[in-house]
């Protein structure tokens, strides 16, 4: 359903019922302080608004009474149509949350990101049990298993550069893992406890902060000066800090020859990471140009 069409209300109104449906629909609940601290208004003008998203909308939400706040409804139907990289740049970076209308942009600008196949309401599943600290029951397209159903403990959203993941507890592995978001099919929220295992602070690669060393690749570039200014780079290199779950993909999206001798030949190989020991014990990095696990340094 497109944005409401009121002529009674304003832009900023509009703005304001717009951030009402995203912390109903991701978080699964709103608090009329939350208005307020976003955009500055009195507590009674929130007020008003949250009653003029339940005139337009009045299947979306419910009070707890408990709690003294508001909550998704069952049967919740979003009466704005955000696109996923609104949504998504809402999620990881706390802006973009106003009515998705379409704007003219102040330069040209064109992409080359290909669009997944990401449907919101499961990544709102997502988000609730990470906002919530519950288990969400998922069925997941992976490249060796095929459509499965897991039990996951979500934490955390991550962006490759590519493609969007969700970092999470897989029960059926016992193991902290990423899951594209574009390969589920379905979600549901799961009641219940989690377990102190399957928080975050047991993920050992989310918490380890790993430093790459990146240099302009000996063999591939006649000119090193030129990447030492395209990059930024102090004294001849690059220092990188990444969580370790995450090196693989900064890895490969940078095109890094990770070989021990910077044998990786071609022009799309324009930078070596010299401290490869820094990747032992990454698990992700068959992703990582060039780097084998037989291959390591002795």
């Amino acid at each position: 359903m497109s944005s409401p069409k009121s002529s009674d209300l304003t832009q900023a109104q509009r703005d304001r019922l717009a951030f009402i449906e995203l912390r109903l629909r991701y978080c699964g609940e709103l608090r009329r302080q939350e208005l307020v601290a976003r955009f500055g208004i009195r507590a009674a003008a929130a007020t008003r608004d949250i009653a003029e998203y339940r005139n337009l909308a009045p299947r979306n939400l419910e009070y707890d009474t408990k709690n003294k706040l508001y909550v998704r409804a069952a049967q919740f139907w979003p009466i704005f149509d955000f696109p996923v990289d609104r949504v998504l740049t809402w999620l990881s970076r706390g802006y973009a949350d106003g009515e998705p209308v379409p704007r003219k942009p102040v330069v040209p600008h064109e992409g080359t990101r290909l669009a997944g196949n990401v449907d919101l309401e499961l990544v709102s599943v997502l988000t609730r049990a990470i906002h919530q600290g519950c288990a969400a029951e998922v069925y997941y397209r992976a490249m060796s298993s095929g459509l499965t159903t897991r039990e996951i403990v979500p934490f955390a959203l991550a962006d490759s550069g590519l493609r969007w993941h969700v970092r999470a507890f897989d029960r059926r592995t016992g193991e902290f893992r990423d899951f594209v978001l574009a390969r589920l099919t379905d979600a549901r929220l799961l009641s219940g406890p989690i377990k102190d295992n399957e928080r975050s602070a047991d993920d050992i690669e989310w918490n380890r902060i790993t430093e790459l060393e990146l240099v302009p690749h000996p063999a591939n570039v006649q000119h090193p000066d030129t990447i030492e200014s395209e990059y930024g780079m102090n004294g001849g290199f690059l220092k990188v800090r990444v969580r370790a779950a995450l090196a693989g993909y900064l890895l490969r999206r940078w095109n890094v020859d990770c070989t021990n001798d910077h044998s990786l030949k071609g022009g799309e190989y324009q930078l070596w990471l010299r401290n490869r020991q820094a990747l032992y014990g990454v698990s992700n990095l068959l992703l990582a140009p060039g780097y084998s696990g037989t291959d390591r340094d002795h």
